[in-house]
């Protein structure tokens, strides 16, 4: 009996998805909790899996269609059982090898005879396209494995335009099967190796100056694309935020010259112990989440038609994630109640779940307060904008190691190497004021530079 695939109600306030992804095409086989699409919506991208074992025999919303939740997506039938069948008794044709065996004894006689006909004109001409075809071969999406013949995961479109294109169908796509967008994507590689004269490395040896080689050109330039609904929406939070808070930044410098030795001497015992690396992320989000409880009005939510403000009674700290579709927050929840190990441990875990849209609702939901890490792609600081509903977040500048005049107890003011970095506290000024933004940046300094940290290693 065939089954439907509906629109999932992906968090409470969601009543929208938009498909992203077919993970499987009509005629494909899937099994029971598979992932058959991708679906993207106001809170999460995420996967849908299937709800039946069988065969994918419609489509009904197609890729970049939005739909309200309970929407019919596809319907699964039940698996043929006829063509496995049918497989097994195509088998015994093996059976009429036994005539052929007297072919052999005549084979001997004739090979000598057919040995000089063979010629080699027929093998060269049937080689040539393969060795034509690698150059643009449709990868796009799949996992690079080559395989003999992807005749039967071709439809006739695809294959008209990677003849037009001059694209190899020797490659797999999502699901197996090559699509449209796979081919265009290998064309478009095409172009961008093509527009790279062979020549050009050619010139290198007549300079007598080591250069460094200048990066590609990004294929997108020149080119107008739709915003993805992540970046759309993205693009509308961002504004919302700065229209609905009076937000200003405030930065401190703060010297981890202490936190940066104990990694040094703790990273290989903590990898063995907690199986993931010891970064500085840790050490800020465990001094963040302990000056949040001192000072509760950076960790509040303010609504002025109620008049009212809210100081929370835990630390839910989100994590902004980099990601190829943009920026994610999810979020730790009662992160206060956590020890160095334990945040490093959540911090990795949302960190590799966000990057393979494995979050639920529940897991972008509910922060009250925001760290996001700007120093790891060397950035020194920024002024990040605020995650609304929350009132502040606090963005780690690149630990960099510079000369820094210290105050020594017995040499007094003298130049050494520090590891230095800056902390950058964007806040709501509608109810945190500039004082309580230095107290807490103040106070997050202080527990950073004392570096206290040594039970955690049991050091």
């Amino acid at each position: 009996m065939p089954v439907s695939v509906t629109m999932p109600r992906l968090g409470e306030s969601v009543t929208e998805g938009t498909v992203t992804r077919w993970l499987k095409q009509e005629g494909d086989q899937v099994e029971a909790d598979e992932p058959l699409l991708e679906v993207s919506t106001d809170k999460v991208d995420t996967e849908i899996p299937s709800p039946a074992a069988g065969v994918l025999t419609r489509i009904v919303v197609q890729e970049d269609e939005t739909v309200e939740v309970g929407a019919e997506l596809a319907v699964i039938g039940a698996a043929a059982a006829a063509p496995a069948k049918a497989e097994p008794k195509a088998a015994p044709k093996p059976e009429p090898k036994a005539a052929p065996k007297p072919e052999p004894k005549a084979e001997p006689k004739a090979e000598p005879k057919a040995a000089p006909q063979p010629v080699a004109e027929p093998q060269p001409t049937a080689s040539a396209p393969v060795e034509t075809g690698p150059a643009t071969c449709v990868t796009a999406g799949g996992n690079g494995k080559v395989e003999g013949d992807e005749a039967d995961y071709v439809t006739p479109l695809v294959r008209k335009l990677a003849a037009e294109h001059g694209v190899s169908l020797a490659g797999t796509g999502v699901g197996g099967r090559i699509r449209k967008q796979d081919v265009l994507d290998a064309a478009a590689k095409a172009k961008e190796a093509a527009a790279w004269p062979v020549e050009a490395p050619k010139a290198a040896p007549v300079s007598t100056t080591t250069k460094a080689p200048k990066a590609a050109p990004s294929p997108v330039r020149g080119q107008t694309q739709k915003l993805t609904r992540m970046r759309a929406l993205i693009a509308r939070r961002m504004v919302e935020s700065l229209q609905i808070s009076a937000q200003l930044t405030t930065v401190i410098e703060v010297d981890v010259t202490r936190v940066a030795k104990l990694r040094a001497q703790a990273k290989d015992q903590f990898l063995a112990t907690h199986g993931v690396k010891l970064s500085f992320l840790p050490f800020f989000a465990l001094a963040a989440v302990e000056a949040l409880r001192v000072h509760p009005s950076v960790n509040s939510s303010i609504d002025l038609e109620a008049g009212t403000v809210t100081y929370h009674d835990a630390e839910h700290l989100g994590m902004a994630v980099d990601t190829e579709n943009g920026l994610i927050v999810p979020v730790i929840k009662h992160a206060g109640d956590l020890n160095l190990g334990g945040l490093a441990k959540r911090i990795a875990d949302v960190a590799d779940r966000t990057r393979t849209n494995k979050l639920t609702p529940d897991d972008i939901t509910g922060g009250t307060f925001t760290l996001t890490n700007t120093g790891s792609r060397g950035a020194l600081f920024d002024t990040p904008i605020i995650n609304q509903p929350q009132v502040a977040i606090l963005g780690t500048g690149a630990v960099v190691k510079r000369a820094v005049v210290v105050n020594d107890p017995d040499l007094g003011e003298i130049i050494a190497p520090r590891s230095m970095v800056y902390l950058a506290l964007s806040y709501d000024h509608r109810i945190v004021d500039g004082a309580d933004a230095a107290r807490f940046l103040t106070t997050v300094k202080g527990r950073l530079e004392a570096g206290h940290f040594e039970a955690a290693f049991g050091l």
